[in-house]
């Protein structure tokens, strides 16, 4: 994921804000302070273990770019949780189930496919790769794999 340049200067205005010192970095105490600001009451574990996760140097304070980093990481994750959630949509709309049992037909894959949307991708060469069972059905992870 790439961080456009108006969300990167927000997140240089938010580090500095915390930056209590001007030090560059933020502290253990700042981070505590941040994550408070945002609603949030770590625990002394909690935040020692936010720390060790966002300081990859290990020099014990969050430079800036590792602070972006985290906020990548972050976002990175929520689109992860939404292109499950669209796929998973998709499946329960061919047939499937929300909690990922279930089956497509692989009849109906083509025909959506090919008649609603009007692709003219060799679906049937597709599904034949994924369908690694070959019941002529697709479950969820081979109807996900269409989308790797």
């Amino acid at each position: 994921m790439v961080l456009d340049e108006q969300f990167i200067t927000r997140c240089r205005e938010a580090f500095n804000t915390f930056d209590e010192d001007g030090s560059g970095t933020i502290d253990a105490n700042e981070m505590k302070s941040l994550l408070e600001a945002i609603g949030e009451a770590p625990s002394e574990e909690e935040l020692f273990k936010f720390m060790a996760d966002v300081d990859e140097d290990g020099t014990g304070e969050i430079e800036f770019a590792e602070f972006l980093r985290a906020f990548e990481k972050h976002n990175g994750g929520e689109r992860e949780l939404e292109d499950e959630l669209d796929t998973i949509d998709a499946f329960v709309a061919l047939g499937g189930n929300t909690d990922k049992t279930g089956f497509i037909d692989t009849a109906r894959l083509i025909s959506v496919v090919k008649e609603e949307f009007g692709m003219t991708i060799r679906i049937e060469r597709t599904i034949a790769e994924l369908d690694k069972d070959k019941d002529g059905k697709v479950n969820y992870q081979e109807f996900a794999a269409l989308f790797v």
